[in-house]
């Protein structure tokens, strides 16, 4: 660090520079980024194979349909002939509202699994052009009116799952631009109560310029990510708001240390190197860190997450590289002069956070076991996690799509419908036979099998089967077990359900893998970051059930309904999304650890200069409570913006961080972290001189100085 913060301050010039041109590629290219991002979820299952071959032919039948609910005047049934021209009148108009629209309907089928209670009701199903379309709120919509207008005599009413998920989020549609706006305006609402002066905008500005370099890496990477894992839409969010609150805090990291040395007495130039030299460090090693566990997600079985895991490797690492580097230069060529007004001290030391670590060491008992008493009730909620997707009944509770799930329950069709499973028949021939043996099962409302052109090409078939349950929920049981089981040889058993189905188990049956990957690599290098062993198996077991107790607050919020209607105006889903936990494993294991480096970094000084833990730890806790208090409540404040998503899944990720976060600055750093080190004592710097050798560090590590505790000095001398 002492060299190339030497390096930086001697070569500013051409630093802002070159950084100046990545800036400018930056802008050029991040609106084209979302146009390289490709939908859908990609894995090695039969689900995926059989998606993939009914796209090829019958394009969007892998999606959910659109489900119309038409009820007949009183006294017709769906056989009159009265009835069978307005049908057929639906139909035509349902055509015409948008093209290569594909439906499944009574008039064209004359299949009784599509005729509601007393014949006096029957559904169409449509289906859109395209795989990965979704049969949103305004199709939905607009296939409503087009049928109220071909048949005004018939009752009508129309919903899809998308519609009503669209109606479980609040706000209209969201943008990464504005929640990254909305991100950094919370951020630097925070950095002006930590500086009081100019330097608030510094770290923003470093924070924008890493989030423009990243989403260069993010459009770099679609060219050379393979056709089987393309990068999702999802990742773009990700990146762009995880990388505003990490920049955010590796900035910070490094300018408090540069008031700090120069409310010491250095000049500029010795201030900016001391400042890397010392926050440098504790910077580079959280990056790296961090880039690890977000790295670990690639052995994820699926596209989606390991697209994940390969951009956030560069979310941490990008961020380091702009603080150690961009940031440097800046602060020694203006520095100084954008050091006001100065509204507060540059001294760190803050009163309250020095009688926090002496109440915390004098209680330490009582205040690790409120610490884990707190995270151990939370981590047992976790333990009824309810993982798949939320059934429909849980998503909209008003609306025009929930009146439409209402009404097609009413005229006796189960919500299964609206997840409709499509079965690939390769021989036209035998679709007939299919529908029949798939419409005797008990788990099944029914199955039919157009025969019209659209549902027939290059000599296969699409049978569409009913079931009675929602495939993918909790609920769902089953039926589509039921569908794959009954089916022949070589019949193709697809849909969003059970491609979800598949995308769980390929998910956690690799979880495993990955929590040995990061628990490690995470252990090892922080065991030769600290030199300690005590310390890291601390750091790491606090995490896992810093995880567990983020995973219990999803399952009350999500699961159980607790806060929604206040937070978001809607209803629980009644489950955890799939992807959820697993990301927030990912994402928190790795992102947490700043602040464990950042404090044990400065109660490691300040345990080196008096060989005494607890002064020590006074002097970690005081100089860097508020920096990880606001370090953590601006990246807080990024991930809250990001749960505003109108996704489900973006939603609960970014809540379930947020909230994470937030309970692992404020209990486990600023709580458990500190009582821990004290009631360990000297056993904190153990480190056997075989795994010393092994981990080839240097004999000089803290570890010589057991046993030799001193009283610790008052802060301001520890200072």
């Amino acid at each position: 660090m002492e060299k190339l913060s030497a390096w930086v301050v001697r070569h500013r010039l051409p630093v802002l520079i070159a950084w100046l041109a990545v800036t400018v590629v930056g802008v050029v290219v991040a609106p084209t980024v979302s146009s390289r991002l490709v939908s859908g979820k990609h894995l090695s299952s039969a689900a995926y194979t059989a998606d993939v071959r009914i796209a090829a032919h019958y394009g969007g039948a892998t999606s959910d349909p659109a489900v119309l609910t038409l009820g007949l005047p009183a006294g017709q049934t769906v056989s009159a002939p009265a009835a069978a021209t307005q049908l057929r009148s639906v139909d035509a108009a349902i055509e015409k509202t948008g093209p290569q629209l594909r439906l499944v309907s009574y008039a064209s089928t004359g299949s009784h699994a599509l005729v509601g209670r007393g014949s006096a009701s029957t559904v169409v199903l449509v289906y859109p052009p395209h795989d990965n379309d979704d049969m949103t709120d305004d199709q939905v919509s607009a296939l409503t009116h087009a049928a109220k207008a071909a048949a005004p005599s018939l009752r009508v009413a129309g919903t899809s799952v998308a519609a009503l998920e669209a109606g479980s989020t609040s706000g209209g549609s969201s943008t990464v631009s504005g929640e990254l706006v909305f991100g950094a305006l919370g951020a630097l609402i925070v950095l002006v109560w930590v500086f009081g002066s100019l330097l608030a905008a510094l770290p923003i500005i470093m924070a924008l310029i890493s989030v423009l370099t990243m989403q260069l890496f993010i459009w770099a990477l679609t060219y050379v990510m393979p056709s089987s894992s393309p990068l999702n839409p999802a990742v773009q969010y990700i990146v762009a708001l995880l990388g505003l609150g990490l920049s955010i805090d590796y900035s910070l990291l490094v300018v408090t240390r540069w008031r700090e040395e120069r409310a010491a007495g250095h000049d500029n130039a010795d201030a900016v190197r001391l400042a890397v030299q010392r926050a440098g460090h504790s910077v580079w090693f959280s990056g790296v860190v961090a880039s690890l566990g977000l790295f670990a997600l690639i052995v994820v079985p699926n596209s989606l997450v390991r697209g994940i895991g390969v951009a956030g490797l560069f979310i941490p690492s990008t961020a380091t590289l702009v603080a150690l580097t961009l940031l440097p230069a800046v602060l020694s060529k203006i520095g100084p002069r954008v050091d006001w007004p100065r509204r507060r001290s540059a001294d760190t030391v803050g009163r309250f956070w020095t009688r926090w670590a002496k109440l915390v060491i004098r209680r330490r008992v009582i205040a690790a076991a409120l610490g884990l008493g707190v995270l151990g009730l939370l981590a047992s909620f976790a333990a009824t996690i309810d993982v798949g997707l939320p059934t429909t009944g849980h998503l909209a509770s008003s609306g025009g799509p929930t009146d439409g799930l209402h009404a097609l329950e009413a005229d006796g069709f189960p919500s299964g419908t609206l997840t409709t499973v499509p079965v690939y028949v390769p021989h036209a021939a035998d679709a007939g036979a299919v529908a029949s043996t798939l419409s005797s099962l008990a788990s099944l409302h029914g199955a039919v099998a157009p025969s019209v052109p659209t549902w027939r090409q290059n000599g296969s078939a699409m049978v569409l089967a009913i079931p009675r349950f929602e495939v993918g929920t909790s609920q769902g049981g089953g039926s589509l077990r039921d569908i794959q089981h009954t089916v022949p040889s070589g019949v193709l058993v697809g849909g969003e359900g059970a491609l979800n189905i598949d995308l769980t188990h390929s998910t956690y049956g690799a979880f495993p893998i990955l929590f040995a990957v990061v628990a490690i690599v995470t252990f090892l290098l922080l065991a030769r970051g600290l030199k300690s062993i005590v310390l890291p198996a601390k750091a790491v077991l606090l995490n896992i059930l810093s995880v567990a107790a983020s995973y219990g607050l999803l399952v009350l919020v999500f699961q159980h309904g607790f806060g929604m209607q206040a937070l978001w105006g809607v209803r629980s889903y009644g489950a955890v999304d799939t992807l959820a936990p697993v990301l927030i494993f990912g994402f928190l294991f790795g992102v947490s650890m700043d602040y464990e480096v950042f404090i044990l970094s400065r109660v490691r000084e300040g345990y080196e200069r008096t060989r005494s833990t607890t002064a020590g730890v006074i002097e970690g806790i005081s100089r860097t409570g508020r920096l990880v208090t606001s370090a953590a409540l601006i990246l807080f404040l990024a991930l809250a913006s990001l749960s505003t998503a109108n996704d489900v899944t973006v939603r609960q990720i970014a809540a379930g961080l947020a909230a994470g976060v937030l309970l692992d600055a404020v209990v486990v750093r600023m709580l458990l972290l500190p009582a821990l080190v004290s009631l360990f004592g000297p056993l904190n710097w153990w480190m056997p001189e075989r795994v010393a050798r092994l981990l080839r560090i240097s004999p000089d590590a803290p570890q010589e100085g057991i046993g030799q505790e001193r009283e610790p000095m008052p802060i301001g001398d520890a200072g």
